[in-house]
């Protein structure tokens, strides 16, 4: 698919893997990744090719690795516990940006599970940053929006990233014991029920623990949650899953806005489906939070997006773009003179 570069200042490609026992970072996909199963072969091709040449033809794009996700983030206890394991994540990582011509490393560890395991993440993260420094590549971690960031230290951390990605979805699914929003900026008065987590509330509590909300990235989904043999809103369901925005079909179903919890949803009364997503109402809001007091937004994931006047990246971008704070329009990297790959060493 294509992405829509203009509207766009990183890409975070996801997810690399981590060793477990050595703490090297790897690719997960070399086939998809690189275009060969051959770690030796003499050209990059596949997605991260594809990528390098739309950096070229955008140069206020950047890419960014991620490590971790919800599959591998339990590779990244055992190495972020020890000093060897440590210096092979940062080295590998290293290696892995300038061999593949990216721009930096996003890490997404979900999540620490105990101080210890915080305390290691921060240490971790310094690593890495020092390890990067030199070359000035870019180091942003992912951020726990409805649980799971009380562990963290958050003051620790902000002194080795360039930004945050608040992964702000999420709040309710088929975990959940009534229907709910899923992303919603605020909790609700009328139906707190359906609300058991808010976007402020987590923003507001890095705040309070050192950092400022505009090194905070709002995550944005581009998929709907939705609930089966479900009444409506904070009651129960026996069915859910996903779709994507472009799959999405509202035949015979009412949507709602609340601009009190900035969020929405449709009901179907005779499918008994409730669908919990952002729409562009509820889009444009978050723009203007962003506006107000963060430092941009991201999606998750972009080939989920909706089309023409339903794009969300392109609803929100275009607010910031126009109206805002204006888009990062740093350079991004092009040479790579230490690549493995003679056709990154050579520009493509």
């Amino acid at each position: 698919q294509q992405l829509p570069a203009s509207s766009l200042t990183h890409i975070i490609y996801a997810f690399a893997d981590i060793n477990p026992d050595t703490g090297e970072v790897f690719l997960s996909n070399l086939l998809a990744d690189t275009g060969s199963l051959s770690p030796t072969s003499n050209n990059l091709y596949g997605y991260l090719q594809q990528l390098y040449v739309l950096k070229k033809r955008n140069r206020g794009l950047k890419v960014l690795l991620s490590v971790g996700g919800t599959t591998y983030s339990p590779h990244f206890a055992s190495p972020a516990s020890s000093d060897s394991g440590r210096s092979k994540f940062a080295t590998s990582v290293l290696a892995l940006i300038e061999n593949l011509g990216l721009d930096g490393v996003d890490i997404d560890w979900e999540y620490p599970a105990n101080t210890a395991q915080a305390a290691n993440m921060v240490l971790l993260l310094k690593e890495v940053r020092q390890t990067l420094l030199p070359n000035n590549y870019t180091v942003t971690v992912a951020c726990p929006g409805p649980f799971g960031y009380t562990h963290l230290l958050p003051a620790e951390i902000d002194q080795h990233v360039d930004f945050w990605n608040l992964m702000a979805y999420d709040y309710s699914g088929g975990w959940s014991n009534v229907t709910g929003d899923q992303a919603n900026l605020f909790r609700s008065a009328d139906h707190p029920e359906s609300t058991p987590f808010d976007t402020e509330s987590v923003i507001n509590y890095y705040a309070s623990h050192g950092v400022s909300p505009n090194r905070i990235v709002l995550g944005m989904p581009l998929y709907g949650r939705y609930f089966n043999g479900t009444g409506g809103l904070g009651q129960s369901f026996s069915g859910s899953g996903t779709y994507s925005l472009k799959e999405l079909s509202l035949e015979g179903a009412i949507v709602y806005y609340d601009c009190n919890a900035g969020s929405s949803y449709s009901y179907s009364a005779s499918q008994e489906q409730l669908i919990s997503y952002d729409n562009v109402d509820v889009a444009r809001q978050k723009a203007a939070f962003i506006m107000d007091r963060l430092g941009g937004a991201m999606y998750w994931e972009s080939s989920d997006d909706g089309v023409g006047d339903e794009s969300i990246i392109q609803t929100v971008s275009g607010i910031l773009r126009g109206e805002g704070i204006g888009l990062d329009t740093t350079p991004n990297r092009l040479l790579y003179p230490n690549s493995t790959y003679a056709n990154v060493r050579h520009g493509m």
